[in-house]
Formats: C-alpha cells, sequence, structure tokens
C-alpha cells in the first residue's frame, strides 16, 4: 500500500492535521538535548504549527505575504514553515551563512515580511540590514540564549518565540478555528515556498514552488524506491537548499518517516551513528568528507590493518565492476565479499552510522566514479539522482541493480527527458516549478513549449541513462575545438584523499591546467607521518613535498583520461575556495566565472611557460574584515 492512499489533502498543513487525527501518539520528529532524544508526536507538531500560526496572526500576517525561516536544523524551522503555509503564505528557505550583502538581496527581493531566526547570530545578521527591508515588519526568534541583551523597546521589530505565540492565544480565544479554516481552503497548486537558484552565473532567482510540484517529485521517486514508514531519516542540510526540504518536508509529509534533529553541528557525527538511519540524501561534498574521514582513519592505523583494508576495498571494487559490467560474480567471490562484509565493511559503516542504510543519495553536485564504486564496494546502495530546484529536487536516479559510474541514473515515474540539439537537457515533469518570482523573462525562458530548459548539458544512453555533462558552463573546448567536461576531470582529481576541491581550465587553450586544493587534514597528517614542518594551511601548501603528492595524484589521474583531456600543469593555492569570498556558491559549486577574472593572470602565467607567479588574494575573515595576502606559487608541469 502506498502510504500517501487514502489521504483526503494534498497540501502540506493538509497532510499533517490528517497524521495527527490518524495516528495522534505516532512520533514524526525528534530532537536531541543535552543527549537526551526528545520526541514529537504528529499532534504534538500539530500543535506547534496551530500555536505558531495564530501568532502569525498577531503578527498581521497576511494571505500571500512571505515568511523566511533561518536557523541550524531545529523542528522550529518546519513548526514556522507549516504555520505560514496554513495561513496561505510562502515560507522563504535561506541559507544561514549568507553574508551581509548576500541576506540584504534575498530578503528585499523576496519580499519578506517576517523572519524566523534561531538565535542571536541570526538575529544580528538580519537586523545589520534591516534598514533596506522596507517590507520586513518582524523578527522572531526561538532560541533566547544571549537574546537578554535586547529589548523590544531598543528593537521594536524583534519577538521571542514565547512572545508570539502568547499573541497568538488571544486570537485563538477568540475565533478557536480559524487556523483550521484556513488549511481547508489550502489547494495543491498554491505557492508554498520559494528556494534559491544556486547562482553560479549571477544573482539568485527564487523557484516558485507549489504543493503539488514538490509532493508530485516526492511521489515519483518512491514509485522508484519506496521508502517505508518505519524509516529514520537525520536532517542537516541547510533548508534554504532543495535538497532537505524534499526530504524532510515534501517525502516526509507523504510517507511519514521520522525526521531526527541531531544536537548541535559539532555532535552530527556522532548523532548520526547513534540513530543510523534508512535514507540519507546529501551532495557530493558530504561523501567526500565521509570517505576523507574513512581514509583520515586508514591513514593512522597499523600496517597490517592497512593491508587488510587495501585487500578488502580491492575485492569490493572487483565486485562492483563487474556488477556495472552487467556481469554475475562468481559465488566463490561474492562468499568472499560476505565474509570480507563482516570482518571489515560493517565495522567502518557503523563507525560512520552507514550501516542500516537502505537508500543513500547523492545530488547537487558530481560525484566522480571512483567514490560511487568506494562507497558501494563496501556495501552502501549509493545511487545518484540529478535534478534541480526548478522540478522540485530529483529527476532522475538510478535503479537498483542498474547503477552505472557514467550516468545519473533514468527519469523518475511520471517524468520525461529529452536532449535539445545543442545538447542541452529538457524535462517535463508534474513536479516542476511555478516559475522565478518576479522574473518574468527568466521564467518564459526557462519553461516553453511544455519543457523545462535546465541549461544543463547531457545526453541520453540507448537504454535512457542520461549522461550529465554539467552546466552549459562546465562543457569547455579546447583550442581546437574539442569537448570535455571539466567537471568529470575536477571529481576524478578529487578522489585522491589528498585534494579538497580542483578547478580544472582549457576553454580555448592548448592544454587543461588545474588549479587545486589540498585537503588540510589529511596531508597534514601526512606530512607530520614524514616529519615534514609547517605552521599554517598557506605554508603546508607551498611544501615542495606536498607538490611532488600532488603530482603522483595528477598523474594518476592523468593515466585513466585521453591524451589531450590530460592535465599539463597544476598550482597548489594558498588559500582554499570559499562561498565567502565570492568563489563557491552555498552549495559548493564553483563559480568559474568569478575565479577565472580573481585567477586570471595565474592561469594566463600556466600557459605563459613560468614556472612561479606572485599570487595576491583577498580574504574575507569571520568578523568581515578583508585582507590581501600575497604568496609566489609554484606552477608544475603533471
Amino acid at each position: 500500500m502506498r502510504p500517501w492512499e487514502g489521504l483526503r489533502s494534498w497540501t502540506f498543513p493538509g497532510i499533517l492535521a490528517e497524521r495527527a487525527e490518524r495516528d495522534p501518539q505516532g512520533i514524526a520528529l525528534r530532537e536531541k538535548e543535552r543527549g537526551i532524544w526528545i520526541g514529537y508526536t504528529w499532534a504534538d507538531y500539530l500543535q506547534n504549527v496551530r500555536d505558531f500560526a495564530y501568532g502569525l496572526l498577531g503578527l498581521g500576517l497576511k494571505p500571500g505575504e512571505h515568511v523566511a525561516v533561518v536557523g541550524f536544523n531545529r523542528p522550529e524551522i518546519l513548526f514556522a514553515e507549516q504555520a505560514t503555509m496554513a495561513l496561505h503564505g510562502v515560507a522563504v528557505g535561506m541559507y544561514p551563512d549568507l553574508l551581509p550583502e548576500e541576506r540584504a538581496y534575498w530578503l528585499d527581493y523576496t519580499d519578506t515580511a517576517i523572519v524566523v531566526a534561531e538565535d542571536q547570530e541570526q538575529v544580528d545578521k538580519v537586523l545589520a540590514v534591516s534598514r533596506e527591508l522596507n517590507k520586513l515588519r518582524a523578527i522572531v526568534y526561538w532560541d533566547d540564549r544571549m537574546m537578554w541583551r535586547y529589548s523590544h523597546v531598543k528593537e521594536p521589530k524583534l519577538y521571542s518565540w514565547d512572545d508570539v505565540v502568547k499573541i497568538g492565544r488571544e486570537i485563538r480565544e477568540t475565533d478557536p478555528s480559524i487556523v483550521d479554516k484556513h488549511i481547508q481552503g489550502l489547494a495543491p497548486e498554491d505557492v508554498c515556498l520559494f528556494l534559491s537558484t544556486s547562482g553560479t552565473t549571477g544573482r539568485p532567482k527564487a523557484v516558485m514552488l507549489t504543493y503539488s510540484s514538490m509532493l508530485s517529485m516526492a511521489r515519483n521517486l518512491w514509485e522508484v524506491d519506496p521508502i517505508e514508514p518505519s524509516f529514520e531519516y537525520i536532517s542537516y542540510l541547510p533548508f534554504g537548499w532543495i535538497g532537505e526540504q524534499m526530504m524532510a518536508l515534501a517525502m516526509h509529509m507523504l510517507v511519514g518517516f521520522r525526521v531526527n534533529f541531531v544536537e548541535e553541528p559539532e555532535t552530527f557525527w556522532r548523532d548520526f551513528r547513534e540513530i543510523a538511519p534508512h535514507v540519507m540524501f546529501g551532495p557530493a561534498r558530504i561523501y567526500e568528507n565521509i570517505y576523507s574521514r574513512i581514509m583520515e582513519y586508514i591513514e593512522d592505523a597499523r600496517p597490517l590493518d592497512r593491508r587488510i583494508f587495501e585487500l578488502g576495498l580491492r575485492l569490493g571494487m572487483g565486485m562492483v565492476e563487474s556488477e556495472m559490467q552487467r556481469r554475475k560474480p562468481s559465488p566463490h567471490v561474492r562468499l568472499l565479499w560476505r565474509i570480507m562484509y563482516w570482518v571489515l565493511y560493517r565495522s567502518i559503516l557503523d563507525k560512520t552510522g552507514m550501516k542500516r542504510l537502505r537508500y543513500a543519495y547523492v545530488g547537487g553536485s558530481f560525484l566522480g566514479p571512483d567514490y560511487l564504486k568506494f562507497f558501494r564496494a563496501m556495501g552502501v546502495n549509493l545511487k545518484r539522482i540529478w535534478g534541480m530546484t526548478e522540478v522540485s529536487g530529483i529527476a532522475t536516479v538510478h535503479r537498483d541493480g542498474d547503477v552505472r559510474p557514467d550516468t545519473v541514473g533514468q527519469p523518475l515515474a511520471n517524468t520525461e527527458i529529452k536532449i535539445a540539439e545543442d545538447g542541452e537537457i529538457l524535462v517535463r515533469t508534474p513536479a516542476v516549478m511555478a516559475g522565478y518570482y518576479k522574473r518574468p523573462e527568466a521564467t518564459e525562458r526557462a519553461l516553453r513549449d511544455g519543457w523545462l530548459h535546465t541549461e544543463d548539458m547531457g545526453y541520453v544512453t540507448e537504454d535512457g541513462h542520461l549522461v550529465y555533462l554539467g552546466r552549459k558552463e562546465d562543457v569547455q573546448r579546447l583550442e581546437d575545438g574539442t569537448p570535455f567536461s571539466a567537471l568529470f576531470i575536477e571529481n576524478m582529481l578529487k578522489f585522491s584523499p589528498y585534494i579538497r576541491e580542483a578547478m580544472v581550465h582549457g576553454d580555448g587553450r592548448p592544454y587543461v591546467v588545474a588549479l587545486i586544493n589540498i585537503n588540510f587534514e589529511i596531508v597534514s597528517k601526512w606530512a607530520e607521518a614524514r616529519g615534514i614542518t609547517y605552521t599554517s594551511y598557506q605554508d603546508l601548501s607551498q611544501k615542495p613535498e606536498v607538490y611532488g603528492l600532488l603530482r603522483d595524484a595528477v598523474r594518476g589521474v592523468n593515466q585513466q583520461l585521453p591524451e589531450r583531456f590530460r592535465v599539463r600543469k597544476f598550482t597548489s593555492l594558498f588559500k582554499e575556495f570559499h562561498p565567502d569570498d565570492g568563489e563557491m556558491t552555498r552549495t559548493r559549486k564553483l563559480r568559474r566565472g568569478f575565479i577565472m577574472e580573481r585567477y586570471g593572470g595565474l592561469i594566463d602565467a600556466m600557459y605563459g611557460g613560468a614556472d612561479t607567479y606572485e599570487l595576491t588574494l583577498p580574504v574575507k575573515y569571520e568578523d568581515g574584515t578583508v585582507r590581501d595576502i600575497t604568496m609566489t606559487v609554484r606552477i608544475v608541469e603533471a
């Protein structure tokens, strides 16, 4: 039986009300506080939403107005979003680490009337730009630590969560059914959520999503991978990203599994291991980080343990290669893998919290094939998805038993993919957005002839798999016109445990070069084991021995590439690419145009025959100050 069968409503607040009626004592959410997991039943969930909705009415929220919610993942984010939707408002997702100018732009552009923020840090960030926000009339916080220094007299727009709930009680006494009446009047076609595009090529746009579009995507994914109501899920991705909204809101409402919130960002891995979720979704960097943690453990292991790991990984990789080539491994190999699973793999999966995973999805950015094989070799059902905010999250996914390293799977149920003449991926699905807020021209360009024009490039194989080549700006052409995917080469480079990030360039050039960020945690341990002294990331990244280490990694990748696409030269940067410096989006995608502008002189030097280059970069610190740093970097032949 499909978990949504029998539901009368097709809106999030409507489904919540039905689940609270059907299973009032069932656990919907759990939050860890002071080491103890505290559960919220479906009845508790609905009660919190109702209480806050009455409070929003007291603050004057009108149908169609917008409420931004920002903070570390907590149940209050879902309470605030659902309360906003219950009143026919629109919830606005926002990344908690936005810079002041980014925050001011986003809140102003989305015409936000009320901001619901977690704590003093997030309140201060909003207050710092509040004078630029003509439509902002209230800021609500739910964590009152350090908020005693503020007063309503000094900050008339500032309210605590409890203040808002108290305001709502007065309205509730006057009309105790008004929120329920609002919920009953919701329609599946109503816009309920604004989320931002990645902003790789300019200012992010607000994607307008409806209840119908988001629930259609969740239903289409369930038809491929039936997620069960008994599953555990951990909410840890920012709610400003479609990835978390589609799982913790849309899929959760559709299926009814438990959503868990960890105690603090610092306790994430401990709490993740304690819950051991059944389903997981994350961008490539999450799986890259888990891989780095595993390799960090192996680096510190005894020689015998490292040897056992290498043998076990070789066996697992062989199994995966056979599966991906549609060859059935021999009974002997399957038996050896099963033994190795219980002797080695399961212990590693237990330490990383992945031992119970039924489905692990990776999307948002492309995960290299070696990472995919690595996790599947240990028994993790890791599958690529492809999608975007404009299709409510996911459009394609690998099917069980048909996972391939070169593709992002096949279309979900009720989803069509076709390729335009120039190689652009077009999508038709009931999960498509309503449009971009206040961007009619952009909406018209994206939604044409019944198809979503994605500006992503790729092609479809004979058996219906989508091969994703990257954004249009990721597909480059060498000087002779030969096209190649910079993203594909970058992900091969990042499979080295010593490389955190890489940007590959060769557009209009005779050969390919790379700018590399070292993985400081692993490279520092490598250096310490060899007696190499260093003082900082900047110092370590420029050590001759580190350049030699990176040269070996680059050469290993080059051996797997056609000669014309091999990385000819590279350099190790003395700072990491970072969103605060404008070099990456908040979802950690490279902003290539910006990087090309900032590092243009260095890249020209890499093609001009220079051995070194004096690089000056502005670095933004946490307090907002900016300071130029100048260092000489080496340009190395790979």
